[in-house]
């Protein structure tokens, strides 16, 4: 049987090899732009949350401070 299994599986020729390594090779180049373009999207809506939060907290800081009023008066 074993002799026989050349016959069933042929070798891959030399261009089917070929044709493997160039899709290998585009379909890997086409995952790292993927994974940078998404990489990149994240930094970008990183970047916008924290200047956000970086106005909510100077618009907080300039807002009257109702808890404080309690705690002077608790002291009292």
């Amino acid at each position: 049987m074993n002799e026989n299994l050349p016959y069933i599986l042929p070798a891959p020729q030399p261009q089917a090899e070929d044709t493997f390594a160039a899709y290998q090779t585009t379909h890997q180049f086409y995952y790292e732009v993927q994974k940078r373009s998404e990489f990149q999207r994240h930094c970008e809506w990183y970047r916008t949350t924290a200047e956000q939060h970086r106005q909510e907290l100077e618009k907080m800081r300039g807002e009257v401070n109702i808890l404080s009023w309690f705690r002077r008066s608790s002291k009292i």
